[in-house]
């Protein structure tokens, strides 16, 4: 059993046991929480319908919450003695798919 949920804007694809990284969650690390399913796929059978899908629970865990590797900006304009260089740093969470499950 798989299913496709939404998390900080982006689609993943997830099975029970499957550790991710999606953007922060505002959830306290090691707390359970539920993920919006936008498909569920049960022995070959593939749920697309809004009123089947408000039936199943995506629910996944709080492992830890950090920041990403530094991502490095430089910009530069030739002949104007004009460059910038700048960092950024990602917010994520890391959870785990507990259970997929109807309700």
């Amino acid at each position: 059993m798989f299913a496709v949920v939404t998390a900080g804007g982006k689609q993943y694809k997830v099975q029970e046991g499957d550790v991710l990284r999606v953007e922060k969650v505002p959830v306290p690390i090691g707390e359970e929480f539920d993920l919006k399913p936008l498909m569920v796929s049960e022995n070959e059978k593939v749920e697309l319908s809004s009123d089947v899908l408000s039936n199943y629970s995506v629910k996944a865990k709080v492992l830890q919450t950090s920041k990403a590797k530094k991502v490095l900006v430089f910009t530069y304009r030739n002949k104007t003695n004009e460059h910038r260089r700048k960092g950024h740093r990602q917010l994520f969470s890391e959870i785990k798919i507990e259970k997929i499950s109807r309700r």
